[in-house]
């Protein structure tokens, strides 16, 4: 069960939400010959995809997940001595310091071995050393996936620096995180009532890498608005593009927006890499895609100016639209 010290209305989280088809999500073998293509393909029509013979080893999946279900499973009074999350730490309902709360409570970690926090500490301090263990064992495997799928994407678009988007990540100050959540079972309240797990947003960084169990829940938005139900596979990883990558292909490839249901029968937990940047890396258009500056639909900012702003912002907003470039207006002298 989820829990808070203090209040936190849920209200405005439940919500009545029709019941919606699978979508047809595309699959990429990361070993087939034409997965560049593939990647290039989903990233523009979806934003979205599934990646399977990923090379993430399938006992190292099960076993964070365990672990994370070990962690979420303690005295809540234990769990809290590691929040609230600053932004690290343990959190429960609240999602961000903007008034988002959820059906939810998670846990997020700086990818970054050199970089610790108290909060982050204190998850440790409350778990067995596998589970410090098992993380760090994840998050270089799914960093090498993480990578490899950048990799692709240059090579699909036709970059001539294979490594351009990858080295962002593997920079030894990239600022990439994972971030593991449990939605608890939702015991239904009302007849086609369902809780908001995770509201509507997009993901600010490159990419995410997500990992969950077999139980539904996630949906993404598709280009008319609609939104459909992914179904899960705990097997394989899904691929979101990031707000970074949509600027950086200059509204090429968009960020998908998508959001999590919680389940009335089944707990839910995933594990989200997100691949960051340095806090000191420029985000543009690509030259190589875009050479000529007037081209360009945003402006240029470095991803601590974005971080920032999206972490001031509500989750659902379009965080985009305060960097996106205004068309130049002409103005002509009355004769």
């Amino acid at each position: 069960m989820v829990v808070l010290s203090q209040h936190v209305a849920l209200d405005n989280h439940l919500s009545v939400i029709p019941t919606y088809k699978p979508v047809l999500v595309p699959v990429v073998d990361l070993t087939d010959p034409e997965a560049k293509t593939l990647i290039v393909k989903a990233c523009e029509e979806f934003g979205f995809f599934k990646v399977v013979n990923h090379g993430v080893r399938p006992h190292l999946m099960t076993r964070l997940e365990q672990e994370a279900v070990g962690f979420f499973a303690l005295p809540q009074s234990l769990k809290n001595q590691a929040g609230p999350p600053e932004p690290y730490g343990y959190g429960s309902k609240r999602i961000g310091p903007n008034g988002d709360v959820g059906w939810i409570e998670y846990i997020l970690l700086n990818a970054n071995p050199q970089l610790t926090s108290p909060k982050t500490s204190a998850i440790f301090r409350q778990t067995p050393q596998i589970f410090r263990e098992a993380v760090e064992e994840y998050m270089k495997e799914v960093k090498e996936v993480t990578c490899k799928v950048l990799e692709m994407v240059a090579e699909g678009l036709g970059i001539e620096t294979r490594d351009t988007l990858s080295k962002m990540v593997r920079d030894e100050k990239s600022d990439s995180c994972l971030r593991m959540n449990h939605y608890p079972t939702a015991e239904e309240e009302a007849e086609k009532m369902v809780k908001v797990g995770f509201g509507e947003h997009t993901d600010p960084q490159i990419i995410s890498v997500l990992r969950s169990n077999n139980t539904a829940g996630l949906q993404i938005c598709m280009k008319d608005g609609s939104w459909v139900a992914v179904p899960p596979d705990q097997s394989s990883l899904f691929i979101n593009v990031g707000d970074a990558l949509q600027v950086m292909t200059n509204g090429r490839f968009k960020s998908v927006k998508h959001r999590v249901l919680a389940d009335t029968r089944r707990s839910r937990v995933s594990m989200i890499y997100f691949g960051g940047p340095p806090l000191s890396q420029k985000i543009a258009p690509l030259p190589c895609l875009v050479p000529k500056q007037e081209d360009w639909l945003y402006k240029e900012f470095t991803w601590s100016q974005y971080k920032s702003s999206a972490y001031k912002s509500k989750l659902g907003d379009y965080r985009l639209g305060l960097f996106e470039k205004q068309p130049l207006l002409t103005h002509r002298s009355n004769v």
